[in-house]
């Protein structure tokens, strides 16, 4: 098991700083990730109708992949349109998630054969609407906000928060945070996945973005804002694990697929970046970093 996680790890980053490389010198920002946008949600969207079958739901599946694609897709919209756009990012992308909304409405009513579960499955579609293609719309929309650099810092903060929380609550930990939600999380752990966060956040500010941005693309952030940032965001990456545990134990599932072995689904590694990624948006929307 550690064997294919250490290697499916390596072949993620290979893969995803190439990605990463590519979008840098596209000539349209974005544009090399937006396959990869489609292929998470479509990806994570099936997962969490996987996960909701367990407990015995079953929205059409149709209109959330539809809407989740329309929300990926929506957030090009302004590029394309150019400086004559009349809605701007977040007009396009509330489009799109009404049109999926409504193609769940659709979706129920083509299949409906008399009363039932119809407001359960329409909720539950709207969820996985909201959770996978709003959320990763926000990644989206971060890495046209600030760059890729801006992508990079979700990232790092809310994976050294991950890796801290894990390190520390295995050597110290001892007092239990949520023992029936996540029974592995601790509050000690906590405490050292937000130090970890702010490490990471402190390293990517001073000292890989001037290296990967030499000629002053990336802006000086002070003390306070890189601290703030790390706390912030890897305080809203730790909800995102959560909220996952949440739907798992839900329906007593450990994880969302098996088809990664040693990492379970892409949903278990989006998890804590998923939420996280507004919060990010808004430090780099308001200049906090």
């Amino acid at each position: 098991m550690l064997r294919w996680r250490l290697l499916l790890g390596l072949l993620f980053i290979a893969s995803l700083v190439g990605i990463c490389w590519a979008d840098i010198h596209a000539r349209t920002p974005g544009l090399w990730l937006l396959p990869l946008a489609l292929l998470l949600a479509g990806l994570a969207g099936g997962e969490m109708l996987r996960l909701m079958r367990s407990g015995n739901l079953r929205p059409v599946a149709w209109p959330i992949h539809a809407g989740n694609a329309l929300m990926i897709a929506a957030n090009y919209a302004p590029q394309a349109m150019g400086a004559g756009d009349p809605l701007g990012p977040f007009g396009w992308l509330m489009l799109a998630f009404a049109a999926g909304v409504i193609l769940a409405f659709v979706g129920e009513m083509r299949r409906y054969s008399g009363p039932g579960r119809v407001t359960e499955q329409l909720s539950a579609a709207v969820l996985v609407q909201a959770y996978i293609g709003l959320m990763l719309s926000f990644m989206i929309q971060l890495r046209l906000l600030g760059g890729m650099a801006a992508l990079v810092s979700l990232v790092i903060v809310v994976k050294m928060c991950d890796t801290g929380a894990y390190a520390v609550g295995r050597l110290i930990g001892r007092h239990k945070m949520t023992p029936l939600l996540s029974p592995g999380k601790t509050f000690e752990g906590l405490a050292g996945g937000l130090a970890f966060a702010c490490f990471g956040s402190w390293l990517a500010f001073e000292h890989l973005f001037p290296l990967m941005f030499p000629g002053g693309a990336s802006r000086a952030v002070p003390a306070w804002g890189w601290l703030a940032y790390g706390l912030l965001v890897g305080a809203a990456g730790v909800i995102g694990d959560l909220a996952e545990s949440l739907l798992k134990r839900d329906v007593g599932q450990k994880n969302s697929s098996d088809w990664m072995p040693g990492f379970g689904g892409v949903l278990d590694i989006l998890d804590s970046v998923l939420l996280a990624a507004p919060v990010a948006y808004l430090c780099w929307a308001l200049e906090l970093v």
